[in-house]
């Protein structure tokens, strides 16, 4: 049995790894490279084995550094099953088409800077309507429903609570070759107790080899409630100065965690009453997907609606989704104060770029960092303070307030996933860190080995091991 580590290796980008047992060749993850424009098109548009040859997929999650190079996947010849989570399904449904259209977008822009320097034009990753095509391949699987996916292979599927129809990958396997059973576990990304809306993460029992995040393997996260404390600050002080609080957050997962934790305060009065605009078409097309799976949430947020005020956990009297083009320019001449969120999380693309460019240099205006940021992206260059950045190509003073939480994270931290392993009954006796920066899965392969004498091995790309 053979695992070979295709990506999100030494780095958070482009989940991605095959497994080879019993003459199949299962993939787990087909994530989306994130980085440079140049590395990042040769990296995701070329793969690092012939799509044709993979018998089928398991996806962990719908962020797009693990589900966003599936339809390329498909478009480049691969014919079999996508398994997933119904709720992945459904975010994916959304997330992949619209991804689709940035790679048109994207292809565009650069091609006419090509055509003007006599180059050949580029074609796009994939299109929008390859991402549709893809989804025909999708079927779901409930959480704890174990069932035969391949020769000797049974698949189950755990709560990871990272987001929504996250899950942890569980595979017993009769390995027919070396004549055992092995039990294999990838992670996906795990997620953190007393995060709202997602239940808490699924311990499991045993694994024998366990392919671990290690996202947040060197630090440790803020409480949610400390942090939901610093989101009331934050607010009230830039309400104050007659500021906005622009957000860059990610579509999905954040701006729902956000959306809920405001209407929270709005409800207790913590926080003043001010025009909230979550402002991304992908956004408010995510957030009926979360209303469409109430079986995801916990106690928490199921106590919320009962509150005799609140209707919809997403949706409340000052808030509003906005999807045309002039609804958005419109906020930008808002005078009053006011919270954006937009995407794009890393402040990469999309209309975020606009209300940044719009504000950055108003001393009143506040810009809130609730995500990992990737280097070389601007959420990056604002989290590092750089005085001056370029968005659209035009530089701008960053003159705002730069506020970081990352108590929001939807990772578990180095203690949390610690305690996660800790609480097996029998440890793996391989453990392969991936999803992380190479500082924090060094980190976090040192903590393995001084809190349970385990060694755990920190993976080159494209590296093959035995399992």
């Amino acid at each position: 049995m053979q695992l070979t580590f295709h990506g999100a290796v030494r780095t958070v980008t482009g989940s991605k790894h095959l497994l080879e047992v019993n003459g199949t060749r299962i993939l787990l993850d087909c994530g989306m490279f994130q980085g440079r424009r140049a590395e990042m098109y040769d990296k995701n548009q070329h793969f690092p084995f012939d799509p044709a040859s993979i018998d089928l997929a398991i996806l962990s999650h719908a962020h797009i550094d693990h589900s966003g190079n599936l339809p390329n996947l498909v478009k480049s010849g691969f014919r079999g099953d996508i398994i997933c989570t119904s709720a992945t399904r459904d975010l994916c449904a959304t997330m992949l088409p619209d991804s689709g259209y940035i790679q048109e977008r994207d292809a565009e822009f650069v091609n006419k800077r090509r055509v003007k320097r006599g180059e050949l034009p580029v074609e796009p990753i994939y299109t929008h309507a390859d991402a549709v095509a893809s989804l025909e391949y999708f079927i779901t699987q409930g959480y704890y429903r174990q069932r035969r996916i391949a020769p000797g292979v049974d698949l189950t599927l755990l709560d990871a609570g990272h987001m929504l129809g996250s899950a942890i990958v569980v595979l017993d396997i009769q390995d027919r070759d070396e004549k055992r059973d092995v039990r294999l576990v990838f992670s996906g990304d795990l997620g953190r107790k007393g995060i709202p809306i997602i239940r808490d993460p699924d311990t499991v029992d045993y694994a024998d080899v366990l392919i671990l995040e290690s996202t947040y393997g060197s630090r440790l996260h803020e409480s949610y409630p400390d942090s939901e404390r610093r989101l009331e600050r934050i607010v009230v002080e830039t309400y104050r100065r007659g500021g906005a609080v622009v957000i860059p957050a990610f579509a999905v997962g954040r701006t729902q965690q956000l959306v809920l934790s405001l209407h929270q305060l709005r409800v207790r009065g913590d926080i003043p009453d001010m025009p909230i605009y979550v402002d991304s078409p992908l956004a408010d097309n995510a957030t009926s997907v979360f209303r469409l799976h109430p079986e995801c949430y916990d106690d928490d947020i199921r106590e919320f609606m009962n509150h005799p005020d609140v209707r919809d956990p997403f949706g409340f009297s000052g808030l509003r989704y906005t999807r045309s083009v002039e609804d958005s320019k419109k906020i930008n001449f808002s005078p009053e104060p006011c919270i954006i969120i937009s995407a794009s999380g890393m402040a990469e693309f999309g209309r975020v770029l606009h209300h940044l460019a719009n504000r950055i240099q108003d001393r009143r205006t506040t810009v809130l960092i609730t995500g990992w940021q990737a280097p070389h992206t601007l959420g990056r260059r604002l989290v590092d303070r750089v005085e001056v950045v370029r968005i659209f190509g035009e530089e701008y003073h960053n003159n705002a307030h730069i506020e970081v939480i990352n108590g929001f994270s939807g990772h578990a931290d180095r203690d949390e996933l610690l305690g996660w392993l800790g609480k097996m009954d029998q440890r793996p006796q391989q453990i392969y860190l991936v999803h992380g920066e190479e500082e924090s899965a060094m980190a976090l392969q040192t903590a393995i080995r001084d809190e349970y004498d385990i060694r755990a091995t920190v993976p080159e790309l494209d590296e093959s091991v035995l399992v």
